[in-house]
């Protein structure tokens, strides 16, 4: 009997060749059970959904009524009495469709029409399928992982897109694992890791930049990568309009009548703090104000984050309370949370704000909102919810054209400079005409 079983599966698939048949044990218990174990080799190269149908086409030459289970990295498993589990070609079958298509429909590929994805998952809907993770990824060969890389795990702005991105890669199946570069230095040598290990489907880059070579390899290996909050031009990039929210932040001040302007910055090595820097400069410039390089302070002294960190705008703020007299009345500061180190230095100095210094940060988190903190507004959930939908469109064709998109900022008005929105309209209105 034993041999029996074993032929009918061979003849039933007999081109699955990478599929070998190391063991094969059936036992035939007196409730009717049929139990198939079977140990592969090279079943990464066979896709079991096939195998299945094949076998549920001749289910009546092995018993008359059979579920099918899948047990992972083992081999099938029947039990008779129970009703068959829905399988693709169900779902291929009740779309009218090919088992293909249902395939680019389940990875959301772009080679496929709207109107026959729509039908596709209104099938999956109403029979309820559930592809089996892992045999899915063997048929595949893909992990149902995704790797993001990012400088840290902490901070206010981090925590923030990751919860857009971690929200949007579970609608589609996916985890992520996570990789912290402390030093901008370890980035390519970080990517080059994960592209010979192979164990993710596609990477996030949050807030760094990639090496050419390392751009150029991964566009030949065809392993998806996507920018966000960065920008590469051989690579799909999503990244916020630092410069131009830098010049309206800077314009907002000079609308509510400073005319002696600093700003407190990271440090430059950061692409969006070099970029900030550009956007208050052509402010000052736009408007005739003389640039003074003593009231621009880089949070050097603290490197943790770049310097985007609260004891960096703390150390910042009091080296321009140092200039007495001097001072500037305006600041504009590249991040909400140097801002809040800042405004703590400006109230130990007993000094008010707005009254004696008026305070224009960059991010709006959440604690910009407690601190009353007038700000400019990155739309971080939409810009990781795009980056995400891309990623996903490229791991279903990896043939896709680069992708560039930027997002605006917005003045979002609190107490921190004393300013209304009409002034606000007002001011951006002009910076711009």
């Amino acid at each position: 009997m034993k041999a029996l079983f074993l032929r009918r599966i061979q003849k039933l698939d007999p081109d699955s060749r990478p599929l070998e048949l190391m063991e094969t044990q059936i036992t035939v218990p007196g409730t009717g059970e049929v139990l198939i174990r079977v140990a592969a080799c090279g079943i990464c190269h066979t896709e079991l959904d096939e195998i299945e149908g094949r076998l549920r086409q001749n289910r009546k030459s092995l018993t008359k009524r059979l579920a099918f289970c899948k047990l992972p990295w083992k081999g099938f498993h029947w039990k008779a009495g129970h009703h068959m589990a829905v399988t693709i070609y169900d779902v291929a079958r009740h779309a009218g469709v090919g088992i293909g298509t249902v395939s680019r429909a389940m990875n959301n590929s772009t080679k496929i029409r709207p109107e026959t994805k729509a039908r596709i998952r209104k099938a999956v809907r109403e029979l309820k399928y559930r592809p089996h993770a892992l045999a899915r990824a063997l048929a595949l060969q893909k992990t149902g992982l995704i790797a993001i890389l990012l400088p840290v795990f902490t901070g206010y702005f981090y925590i923030e897109l990751l919860k857009a991105i971690q929200r949007e890669i579970s609608q589609h199946g996916y985890d992520l694992v996570l990789y912290s570069i402390l030093q901008s230095g370890r980035t390519g040598p970080c990517l080059r890791r994960i592209l010979k290990e192979r164990r993710v489907d596609g990477v996030l880059v949050l807030s760094l930049q990639i090496p050419d070579a390392v751009a150029q390899l991964f566009r030949r290996s065809g392993l998806p990568v996507v920018l966000a909050d960065g920008m590469h031009q051989k690579l799909d990039s999503f990244f916020v309009e630092n410069e131009q929210g830098a010049f309206e932040a800077a314009s907002y001040l000079i609308a509510m009548g400073h005319s002696r302007i600093g700003m407190i910055d990271a440090r430059l090595s950061s692409p969006p703090a070099h970029s900030r820097l550009i956007g208050f400069r052509k402010a000052l410039a736009a408007h005739h104000i003389p640039w003074d390089p003593g009231s621009l302070i880089i949070s050097d002294t603290v490197s943790e984050k770049d310097g985007f960190n609260r004891e960096a705008g703390y150390e910042a703020m009091k080296r321009l309370l140092a200039l007495k007299k001097n001072r500037p009345t305006g600041i504009f500061i590249s991040s909400d949370i140097q801002a809040a180190g800042a405004v703590q230095a400006i109230r130990e100095a007993g000094l008010g704000i707005p009254d004696d210094m008026a305070i224009v940060g960059f991010d709006d988190i959440e604690l910009a909102e407690y601190l009353g903190l007038t700000t400019m507004h990155q739309p971080l959930s939409e810009m990781g919810e795009t980056a995400v939908h891309r990623l996903i469109q490229r791991i279903g064709d990896p043939d896709l054209p680069v992708l560039h998109r930027g997002f605006e900022t917005r003045l979002v008005i609190r107490q921190s400079c004393g300013g209304s929105r009409q002034g606000a309209s007002q001011s951006l209105n002009g910076a711009r005409s």
